[in-house]
Order: structure tokens, then C-alpha cells, then sequence
């Protein structure tokens, strides 16, 4: 009998571990594993640099203070801190962005598809919101001001916009060390070679030149 519960208890570890290992970044195994940007090893995560040669430096980003150059469409600037800025981000499943707005910019509707973002407004206001899976579809959204702080769900759309005719500036952090990224209208209307317009036409419901107007925006 005593066997038989140990058997069970191992089994449901494995379980909850190999739950754990889908559903985030790799775990840490030892204090730090910083990337090894130069190892043409191929892992889930980059490989590790021999721990003697690792410095400070690897654990260290300076220009978040610089303000991102909204001078297009949108409007709006991304500088991201993530494991490409900082090895030593490697297997701790964090990062995080400065993001810029011009007077009425917007950082429209994208994903993440690693990670859950905690967004903070450190200047200006700005309008906010995601929206929930299929069928539902429902759309969360908030007026934020400086100081306000909002969470968009892991995987969800979510976008934000400066609803004002000054500038704004926010931070956010996000549950990954390399969360990604994919702005739904630069992947359906930018994608190359292009989507084929008899999918794009039905799926929007839209003439196709309406569709090759749009495409011929990206």
C-alpha cells in the first residue's frame, strides 16, 4: 500500500512539473545561466557562458532614460529590455519595455504570445484594453493616468493609445525573457509572400480592393 502512494505522489509531480515546464520559460537549475550569445547551440532559452566570464556587465542595461522616437505612423516607440539587452536575463523569465507615445499615438493591437505585461504610466493618460478569446470577445478597457497600473493577460490582443495632445511615456514588465511579439494588422496585411486575398476578403468580409488598399499600408 505504502508503494503504491509513493507511486501515485511521484506520478502526480511529474505531472505538475511537466505542466510547469509548458506553460513558462525554463527554469533556473543554478543561481544564473547568462546567454551565451555566441554558442551555436540551439535550446529552449540560449545557452549557457561558463560561469568564470561572467562580469557585471551581463546583468546591466543603461538607456531606459532616453525618450523612443515616435516620428511614425503610429506614433509610438518600443524600447525593449529583454534577453537580446541583458545575458543574464537568460532562464529568469522577465523583461520589460519602455514605451513612448506622440500626442494621440497609439501601440496598437498586438500579442504576446510568452507572456503576461504589467503596465505602469509614468507620464501623460492613456486609453487602454484587451480583448478576450473567441466566442466572447470581450473588450476590457481603462483611462489610465500617471501612476496607474493595468495587467493585459498572457496571449490576449491588447493595445494602447494616448488620447491626449501631449506626450506620454509607460513601462511595463512581462513574464517572459523573450515575450515576442505580433501586431495582428502588420501579420495579416504584411505577412510576405502575402496572405492569399480570397482568405483575407472572407475572413474580413471586404471587397478585394479594399484588402490591396490596405496591404499597400504595410
Amino acid at each position: 500500500m505504502a508503494i503504491r502512494v509513493l507511486l501515485l505522489a511521484g506520478a502526480l509531480l511529474v505531472l505538475a512539473c511537466s505542466h510547469g515546464a509548458t506553460a513558462s520559460d525554463p527554469s533556473l537549475l543554478q543561481d544564473f545561466c547568462v546567454a551565451d550569445k555566441m554558442s551555436s547551440v540551439r535550446v529552449n532559452g540560449l545557452a549557457c557562458k561558463a560561469a568564470k566570464e561572467v562580469v557585471a556587465e551581463d546583468f546591466y542595461f543603461s538607456g531606459l532614460h532616453v525618450a523612443g522616437n515616435t516620428t511614425n505612423k503610429q506614433g509610438s516607440a518600443v524600447t525593449a529590455v529583454n534577453v537580446a539587452q541583458i545575458g543574464g536575463l537568460n532562464t529568469m523569465g522577465v523583461s520589460l519595455v519602455r514605451i513612448d507615445y506622440a500626442p494621440f499615438g497609439l501601440n496598437p493591437p498586438h500579442t504576446h504570445p510568452r507572456s503576461t505585461e504589467i503596465l505602469t504610466v509614468l507620464e501623460g493618460c492613456l486609453h487602454v484594453g484587451f480583448v478576450t478569446s473567441n466566442p466572447e470577445n470581450k473588450h476590457f478597457e481603462k483611462v489610465l493616468n500617471k501612476g496607474d497600473v493595468f495587467v493585459f493577460p498572457k496571449g490576449l490582443i491588447h493595445y494602447q493609445y494616448n488620447n491626449r495632445t501631449t506626450g506620454a511615456v509607460a513601462i511595463a514588465a512581462l513574464s517572459s525573457q523573450n515575450p515576442g511579439v505580433i501586431t495582428i494588422a502588420n501579420a495579416v496585411f504584411g505577412a510576405e509572400p502575402s496572405i492569399p486575398a480570397g482568405i483575407t476578403t472572407k475572413a474580413f468580409q471586404v471587397e478585394k480592393s479594399t484588402v490591396d488598399w490596405i496591404q499597400t499600408q504595410f
